[in-house]
């Protein structure tokens, strides 16, 4: 058996935020003005910003 590359070997650890409220921060992807921008949207209160960390 041949050994896998140390490149090949990833974790997939995924890190999950949370806004003041409680609710669950998540990306979303919006197209706006010909432009791609990125924006956390709090799922309990709809609260925007561009980080997840701008919602603690």
């Amino acid at each position: 058996m041949g050994q896998t590359s140390k490149n090949s070997r990833t974790s997939s650890a995924t890190q999950k935020f949370y806004c003041r409220c409680g609710g669950e921060v998540k990306m979303k992807t919006l197209f706006e003005n010909g432009k791609i921008k990125n924006v956390a949207e709090c799922e309990k209160c709809k609260k925007l910003g561009r980080r997840p960390s701008d919602l603690k």
